[in-house]
């Protein structure tokens, strides 16, 4: 009897060990999955560093709009213009307005947006068509412009339209007034060239 006694002890305490081993992997099991969605959470962190890179790129396009293309002519005066006009038999005024009319589209355009006809098309094409009215609105707007130009780069010299009609056309009446005005829009041509070869 105390052998079988103690043949059973060892039994019951085994299965009695058993049943109270068996929850213990059961109790354990849902800690792996708890921590599966910490790697997850981490992902959006990189993709949110992306556009840094992308934001840097205008910078040198930025800078390449600035600075002078090309020295312009700084050479330009009434007495200049009166010799080589005889001397090349009326020649040399399509030189003189031709490279006025390309320098201020060059100094001014990307300002104003704007765009002066080339002189040569006006004095041969636009000019005959209109009987002469499109002179009178190519040089209003010229001074126009260029007196726009000079108030914007800060140049302390005065010139605009009003010095065309008040010297060109109503200075017509006393001889001397186109001349003036002549003297005006060369200087005003080579105070714009000088600034821009310099500041661009």
């Amino acid at each position: 009897m105390n052998e079988q006694n103690n043949y059973q002890q060892p039994v019951e305490q085994n299965f009695q060990q058993g049943d109270q081993q068996q929850p213990a992997p059961q109790y354990q099991q849902p800690a792996p999955q708890y921590q599966q969605p910490a790697p997850q959470y981490q992902q959006p962190a990189p993709q949110y560093q992306q556009p840094a890179p992308q934001y840097q790129q205008p910078a040198p396009q930025y800078q390449q709009s600035y600075g002078p293309v090309r020295q312009l002519n700084t050479h330009r005066g009434l007495i200049k213009l009166i010799l080589l006009t005889i001397i090349t038999f009326g020649i040399y005024p399509l030189v003189f307005f031709s490279g006025i009319s390309e320098d201020i589209n060059l100094i001014a355009s990307r300002f104003d947006g704007r765009k002066t006809m080339h002189y040569c098309l006006m004095a041969f094409i636009i000019g005959p068509l209109t009987l002469g009215i499109g002179f009178i609105v190519w040089f209003h707007n010229l001074s126009s412009r260029m007196g726009n130009e000079l108030a914007r780069r800060g140049i302390a010299y005065s010139f605009g339209a009003t010095d065309y009609w008040l010297w060109n056309v109503l200075g017509s009446l006393i001889i001397i007034g186109p001349f003036v005005y002549l003297h005006k829009l060369a200087r005003a041509s080579v105070l714009l060239a000088e600034d821009y070869n310099i500041r661009g």
